[in-house]
């Protein structure tokens, strides 16, 4: 791999690594505050030990997501110097605020954690929600980054200076809120159908009809369904979003779909991979009209394709494949939610069959493969631009050379931090199984909340 390349690859493993823990951590204190509400709701200690339960490997997750995240923030510096050097004295204001959220979630996070048997139910149900705000905001504002490299705004360039910067303009860019609410709603997703995934795997372990089975099919209906109703706004917003890459970035949006000719009534092609030689996708499904449809809300809606940009600015053309995973797998999540709902509440079936609750065991590792598909193909598909329009990858990145041998150590570190989470968590939750939980909680003076030893 040449210089850029190695050092693009570096920072997508980091960041592609990362992203697995600060989803889940996302996710998960949605999830815990919905089993808290149920609990108080119904009364059913089964939720109240969901959510300590599910408190647990947050805090195992979150002990991983931070260390990784600070080393992307330190690559960041490392590798791609003339990118800092604008987002310093542009687009400082998200880190600096981002400093408050995680705040608020480690605060919050600990009094739940340590004073959840102390404090009456309306202070714990604070305390997640404000857990939750605090994780969905250092998300958000941290990939407002990210929004501002496709839309920057609030400064400009003038004989290679930057002048008349204007923070809050550039913090507030033209695609701000569609990437904010792509990022919280897929993130939700992703934590529900992770949460769907290990109560299904139980399932399948404990014999159907046995409270162990009851108790991870509360877990799963609870995921299950907020899983599908953020999977259905993902894909509302997903509209919004396409419409702004139209608008924005048209060349990411040909690559994304393999489009090459500008043309109106343009179809939306799904699966296959484009061919540059021959100038089509191989092997695609066409959906008449969608493309056209889904950029501006009209089937006579002209969509400029590849062949219209200079070759040199085009997106890797496999982006394409990374937009079938990310829509492919959405699509099937919603519609995996749909059948679960019916399933349930109108067959009002007691078990789940089977090869259902092995399809629910995928989803989990699905929704974060789509997750992962599209931030390459939000990344990969601004290329060359590290800022669009503004700044190319080239001239981002660092003079220094020697990449290669770094790199493999990271990979190597990843590796052992990975093997580690899953260690920790299964040795964990081993030691302290779900009927070990139960029955503390059926007993009386025993705290319900109470860490375990």
């Amino acid at each position: 791999m040449d210089h850029v390349t190695i050092a693009r690859a570096m920072f997508g493993t980091t960041m592609g690594f990362h992203i697995i823990f600060a989803t889940i951590g996302v996710g998960l204190p949605l999830m815990m505050l919905l089993a808290e509400l149920m609990y108080q709701k119904t009364n059913d200690f089964h939720y109240a030990v969901m959510a300590k339960r599910w408190t647990k490997a947050f805090a195992v997750l979150l002990g991983v997501g931070i260390p990784t995240g600070t080393i992307a923030g330190v690559q960041l510096s490392l590798l791609w110097p003339g990118f800092m050097e604008v987002i310093g004295r542009v687009m400082a204001l998200p880190f600096q605020i981002e400093i408050y959220a995680f705040f608020i979630e480690a605060l919050f996070m600990s009094i739940y954690v340590y004073a959840a048997d102390r404090i009456p139910p309306w202070m714990r149900i604070i305390s997640l929600t404000l857990v939750a705000i605090g994780a969905v905001a250092s998300a958000v504002l941290i990939s407002n980054v990210h929004a501002f490299q496709g839309t920057p705004a609030g400064f400009r360039v003038e004989n290679g200076r930057i002048v008349d910067v204007e923070p809050w303009k550039a913090f507030f860019n033209k695609s701000f809120l569609v990437t904010a609410g792509h990022v919280a709603l897929s993130a939700y997703t992703t934590g529900a159908f992770v949460v769907a995934s290990v109560a299904a795997f139980k399932m399948l372990k404990a014999g159907a009809g046995s409270m162990l089975y009851g108790f991870h099919k509360k877990a799963l209906m609870i995921a299950v369904i907020a899983g599908g109703i953020f999977a259905l706004l993902t894909a509302l917003n997903g509209h919004a979003t396409t419409q702004h890459v139209f608008e924005d970035q048209p060349e990411k949006l040909a690559a994304a779909e393999g489009l090459f000719e500008t043309q109106t009534h343009a179809p939306l092609t799904v699966i296959g991979w484009s061919d540059k030689e021959d100038r089509e996708v191989k092997w695609g499904i066409e959906i008449p009209w969608l493309l056209s449809f889904l950029a501006g809300n009209s089937f006579d809606t002209e969509v400029t394709g590849l062949n219209d940009f200079p070759e040199e600015l085009w997106p890797p053309l496999w982006v394409h494949t990374m937009f079938n995973i990310m829509f492919i797998t959405g699509s099937l999540l919603i519609l995996l939610a749909i059948v679960t709902v019916f399933w349930d509440k109108w067959l009002k079936k007691d078990m789940f069959p089977k090869f259902l609750l092995w399809i629910f065991v995928l989803s989990g590792p699905a929704s974060v493969a789509a997750i992962e598909s599209g931030w390459i193909l939000g990344c990969s598909g601004r290329q060359p631009w590290s800022i669009y329009r503004t700044l190319s990858t080239a001239n981002s990145v660092t003079a220094t050379g020697n990449l290669g041998l770094l790199y493999t150590l990271f990979i190597i570190v990843y590796a052992i931090l990975g093997a580690a989470v899953v260690f920790v968590l299964l040795y964990y939750f081993k030691r302290n199984t779900v009927l070990d939980d139960i029955h503390r909680a059926e007993q009386k003076g025993v705290p319900l909340f109470g860490s375990n030893s």
